[in-house]
């Protein structure tokens, strides 16, 4: 059985607010619930026992429906309560993991999944929302409402009370019991959702390759199988939450039983009075009640607090390293000194040696596989060198604040990404920049104005498709608007039409910065100034 997760007070710092309201509304709660015990039992032995007059039993009952309407709006209000914090805390442990995502660096994010990163940033966390709105608040209710409604029957009788505290814990010895077996059927459960989402995502992304190779129904089978075990995982889950629901409600049920048959024998001894005996009564299934809805709302809970767990165990990375240096300039030689590099346990390049002059055009070739990518990457700044250093000027990088590195270098990725918005915002990216030159230069202006609105159209995701080439120059065109001192481009020409490689070819002739190009073909090796050969690793 999983109890509170301290975590939660570390990245949601509302929980810490709505824990210690809870204490406070459930502590009202269980004084409300005593109190509507001993009316009910007042009510009872005045108007059948002592010949109570028809008014003094209505004083009584409009007493009752006081309580009662207290009960009632303290739920609401716990209600009401529990659904905002879910609400609020789910926003910032979401903003807190995408913060903690976003420093961790490229490298780190080109390694994951972005289909089960996806589903934990949303579908996973927004499983918390029944651990906020429903498990935690029954969490403190089922401390609170014991203790107190147990109180109040030890002032009735010493012997139910017993009774009480005898069976209690005997519900959260079981729970704990339960949550062990049920943790690796949820973790399996989660598990098998993660792949189902990128299986799909894998999919929907190569389906014109799958139809054209007749392969579609193919995937079919395969998301079934995957669907399968995915629905197999989460029916164990509900066995486990149906079967533990039966024995709690069935040691609830023995332990109340227990303590109405007690009284039920002093009551015919005339042992007891029959103001303790139905008070301890109406109080006793109010005790194990909070209990067995702990055991109800963890398994509906336990999704959520699976993925947080998954969230938390990125969150405890430690992202790469910076220096805290200021930079001194960009406008430098830059130097890569017997640098090793690697993604993993095995090193994808070995003792590579370079100098990279600052205001010329170099071009970092080699075979596929050799790893020129992977040197790119260690010049942005996003891989840190196993061995070796990368010195801009006499700086070592590592020492260098990398935010500021960033700040004067723009980069035109392989697979260059376009945002779900408008070409203006897709090329600005919110700055406030003119883009009229920038296109001109990228030879774009022609398509953007033959475009229905212009700048102002979707493109990216769901928007107006854009072709391999349209996308290339649109990246560089983005990064030219940087003007920055420092320019890198992976792969700049590959898979276009030769208008748009001649039009890239036209603008990194007259790019007034230090540019670095990682490429093959004899179109970019035609203007190098400099090359950096990058050999296979054995």
């Amino acid at each position: 059985m999983r109890g509170f997760d301290r975590r939660l007070l570390t990245y949601a710092r509302s929980t810490r607010a709505f824990l210690i309201a809870s204490v406070a509304v459930q502590s009202l709660q269980a004084v409300l619930i005593v109190i509507q015990a001993l009316l009910i039992a007042t009510i009872i032995v005045e108007a059948f026992t002592e010949g109570a007059t028809l008014d003094q039993v209505m004083n009584r009952v409009v007493q009752l429906a006081v309580v009662i309407g207290l009960r009632s709006l303290t739920a609401f209000f716990a209600e009401w309560l529990a659904h905002r914090t879910a609400a609020t805390a789910m926003s910032e442990l979401r903003m807190a993991a995408w913060r903690h995502m976003m420093s961790m660096g490229p490298a780190w994010l080109s390694h994951q999944r972005t289909g089960e990163l996806a589903q934990l940033l949303v579908r996973g966390i927004g499983g918390l929302e029944a651990y906020y709105a429903r498990y935690l608040p029954q969490l403190v209710l089922a401390v609170v409402v014991p203790l107190i409604v147990g109180v109040a029957i030890l002032t009735q009788d010493v012997l139910a009370a017993v009774i009480v505290a005898l069976t209690v814990p005997l519900i959260p010895v079981f729970m704990i019991l339960v949550g062990w077996v049920s943790q690796s059927r949820v973790d399996r459960q989660w598990r098998w959702l993660s792949v189902l989402g990128n299986h799909f995502l894998d999919v929907v992304e190569g389906l014109p390759t799958l139809k054209a190779f007749n392969r579609a129904q193919h995937q079919v089978g395969q998301i079934r199988r995957v669907g399968d075990e995915h629905r197999q995982a989460t029916m164990g889950v509900l066995r486990i939450t149906f079967l533990s629901a039966l024995v709690l409600e069935l040691l609830s049920t023995l332990s109340v039983a227990l303590i109405a048959v007690s009284i039920g024998v002093r009551l015919v001894h005339g042992d007891m009075t029959l103001m303790a005996g139905l008070s301890v009564l109406i109080m006793a299934p109010e005790v194990y009640l909070p209990l067995r809805m702990v055991g109800q709302h963890f398994h509906a809970a336990a999704e959520g607090a699976d993925a947080a767990d998954r969230v938390f165990a990125i969150m405890a990375q430690e992202p790469p390293s910076s220096g805290t240096a200021d930079l001194i300039t960009a406008d430098a030689d830059l130097s890569l000194r017997d640098v090793t590099l690697a993604y993993g346990e095995d090193p994808v390049v070995t003792g590579l040696s370079a100098t990279i002059p600052a205001g010329r055009i170099t071009v970092i070739n080699g075979p596929s596989g050799a790893g020129k990518t992977t040197v790119l990457n260690a010049l942005l700044g996003f891989l840190p060198p196993r061995d070796g250093a990368v010195v801009i000027g006499t700086q070592d990088l590592a020492s260098v604040d990398v935010r500021q590195w960033w700040a004067d270098v723009a980069w035109v990725p392989q697979s260059p990404q376009l945002l779900p918005t408008t070409l203006r915002e897709n090329l600005t990216l919110g700055h406030d920049v003119d883009v009229d030159e920038v296109l001109a230069q990228t030879r774009l202006a022609p398509w953007v104005a033959g475009l229905p609105d212009g700048l102002d159209t979707v493109v990216g995701e769901g928007g107006r498709p854009v072709s391999v080439g349209q996308a290339r120059r649109i990246a560089l065109a983005r990064a030219l608007l940087r003007r920055a001192r420092v320019l890198m481009l992976d792969e700049p020409t590959a898979g276009v039409d030769p208008e748009s490689e001649a039009a890239i070819i036209d603008v990194l002739r007259g790019v007034d910065a230090t540019v670095i190009v990682v490429g093959h073909r004899s179109a970019i090796n035609d203007i190098a100034d400099h090359t950096v050969a990058v050999g296979v690793v054995v």
